[in-house]
């Protein structure tokens, strides 16, 4: 019997923003915003001066949140700024200098905000979600006002006491789905393709028509695509104490150069998913796909399927649906969370909706797109998240690169037999997937306190 049915939209998992990281820019920024909000709704009459605003990191966004620019997201939401329409430039400017004020006010009582608002909590809090922030409004010494909020991956938050922030969360799917299994009960029984089931469930939970939707793929490509062509551009070194220079102009020359080689196609690929992570690193505009951390991934496979295999734009957007249904599934039923699941959470889900992706837009069966998402979680359980410094770039850029050509050899590897051989199921590897997050060491889990993350100075 079907229970709590999948109800997020493809722009909640496919979001513009800024980098490095969904769930400690994207996420922060958006809980900021909120809690602004919310402060903003009180009563006059509580609001006695002086004011002050607390915020309290905890879990991993206390350990690498500095890295990652949490700090510079949670002012950003607090100045009213929300991820999709912020300056990058802007963005990358706030605290730059730990004395900067920020004046906000609320009911036209003033605020200063500074650097030492944001407190970076590194002792043990018993959370729900190792991604925890503690807003709190304080007048004349006494809080009125406190709410607590968790970045569950992917530009993802929850309110504690609320489910779900997203008021789209009531909204009833037009075919229910919440396992792998369901979803293809769903297009039998009802004879539908899996583009015109996402397409109708997206139409029920958002309002949007069919051609409102194209277009908003349309957008997120776009987004993806100038990602990558920025980051064929640029060279030099990227931000941070690691002083890391970018790669991918160089490799894109080399795979240029030797164009007619037989694994020329593959550079072409690595060139493109690093382009995009090298922006992601920079603090550039990216989109979550479904992480920032992992926000290569797709773009580099589009790219390619753009401008090697010159498939139109109506093949990517079914693409990018298939992927998209995939990454519903493993966010429900496991997470798309580096602090929760391990990098396995991030690359290893951006690498099964590309595997996804790679089989659906060259015909193959749903089964098919089944086993080739299946494969590429299979090759990632266990990952770690373990970056160097706290910083969105060593491994995780050249990871990127490595999930999608792993991708690509799943989709190659589901195709190349009878599925009704698979002996294991998508649904099986996202349970294992899950058991295996928990079961891993929190050290290994973006906190940076093991692995990769202590074989160099930087950290």
């Amino acid at each position: 019997m079907l229970k709590e049915p999948i109800t997020t939209s493809v722009f909640d998992l496919f979001k513009i923003g800024p980098g490095p990281s969904s769930s400690h820019t994207i996420g922060p920024m958006k809980a900021a915003f909120d809690f602004l909000q919310r402060a903003k709704a009180l009563p006059e009459s509580l609001l006695t001066e002086p004011l002050q605003i607390k915020i309290h990191l905890y879990g991993s966004l206390s350990a690498t949140g500095k890295g990652h620019g949490t700090d510079r997201a949670v002012m950003a939401g607090l100045l009213g700024w929300l991820p999709d329409t912020c300056e990058p430039t802007a963005f990358t400017a706030l605290l730059k200098n730990t004395d900067d004020t920020y004046p906000i006010s609320i009911q036209a009582k003033p605020i200063t905000l500074t650097a030492k608002s944001i407190i970076f909590e590194r002792s043990r809090y018993d959370s729900p979600h190792p991604n925890t922030l503690v807003f709190k409004l304080i007048c004349n010494g006494l809080i009125i006002s406190e709410e607590e909020y968790y970045s569950v991956g992917g530009g993802f938050i929850q309110r504690k006491g609320e489910e779900d922030i997203r008021a789209a969360a009531n909204k009833v799917p037009a075919f229910p789905f919440s396992t792998m299994d369901e979803l293809i009960e769903q297009l039998a029984k009802n004879k539908l393709s899996l583009t015109d089931l996402m397409i109708a469930n997206e139409m029920a939970l958002t309002g949007l028509t069919r051609k409102e939707i194209y277009q908003k793929i349309d957008d997120i490509l776009e987004t993806m695509h100038k990602a990558v062509k920025r980051g064929l551009r640029h060279k030099g070194v990227l931000p941070g104490s690691i002083k890391l220079r970018r790669k991918a102009p160089v490799l894109y020359e080399q795979a240029k150069s030797h164009a007619s080689a037989t694994d020329s196609f593959m550079v072409f690929l690595n060139a493109y998913c690093m382009a995009a992570s090298e922006e992601n690193a920079a603090g550039n505009i990216v989109v979550t796909a479904p992480t920032s951390g992992a926000s290569g991934v797709i773009p580099g496979i589009t790219y390619l399927l753009r401008n090697h295999y010159h498939y139109d734009k109506q093949k990517l957007r079914e693409g990018m649906l298939a992927a998209a249904a995939v990454g519903f599934l493993i966010k429900h039923n496991a997470s798309i969370s580096g602090a929760e699941m391990g990098c396995m959470g991030e690359i290893g889900s951006a690498s099964a909706m590309a595997a996804a992706m790679l089989a659906y837009c060259a015909g193959r069966s749903i089964e098919t797109v089944e086993a080739a998402a299946e494969i590429a979680i299979e090759h990632h359980l266990g990952m770690t998240c373990d970056p160097i410094g706290g910083y969105v770039q060593i491994p995780c850029i050249e990871r990127n690169a490595m999930g999608a050509i792993k991708a690509y050899n799943a989709y190659l590897l589901a195709s190349s037999g009878n599925t009704g051989y698979q002996k294991i199921s998508l649904d099986s590897v996202i349970k294992v997937m899950r058991a295996t997050g928990k079961d891993m060491s929190k050290k290994y889990k973006e906190t940076s306190q093991a692995g990769l993350a202590l074989s160099a100075t930087e950290c």
